[in-house]
């Protein structure tokens, strides 16, 4: 496997209850992630790392590859990203799948499109990163 998206998103919210899962024109904010990496064509697996029984159930109806169950003691909303990414890889090379390169889309990054996912693969790409996540500039 050479091309991995991770969706990081967890259950519990402490800024808005079930945000991962509001609905957006009907359809639940990860749901729209998953469509949007689908539809880039760009990764071989589309996988969802969650605590969350309602995440996996939507994420597997909307078409993520693969739901990883994470464990509680990095669920907490101090744990960062890195180590999401890192027990989701360790998780994928037990069940004999090697990604190459690892993209983190946020399941609030509902207005990351595909063309944003694929400069940011060629970006991956050319500077040899490890890893590549979208993130946002706050004023």
């Amino acid at each position: 496997m050479k091309r991995l998206c991770t969706i990081c998103a967890r259950g519990g919210s402490k800024d808005v209850k079930n945000k991962n899962i509001k609905k957006l024109n009907g359809i639940p904010l990860i749901a729209h992630t998953i469509q949007q990496a689908k539809k880039s064509r760009l990764f071989n697996k589309i996988v969802v790392s969650t605590d969350s029984k309602k995440i996996k159930n939507i994420s597997k109806k909307f078409g993520a590859d693969l739901v990883i169950q994470r464990p509680k003691n990095i669920s907490g909303d101090k744990t960062n990203t890195a180590t999401i990414i890192r027990h989701a890889i360790k998780y994928l090379n037990k069940i004999s799948l090697y990604p190459k390169f690892v993209c983190c889309v946020y399941p609030t990054s509902v207005f990351a499109k595909k063309k944003d996912l694929k400069r940011s693969y060629i970006k991956l790409k050319k500077e040899k990163l490890d890893f590549i996540f979208s993130a946002q500039k706050l004023p």
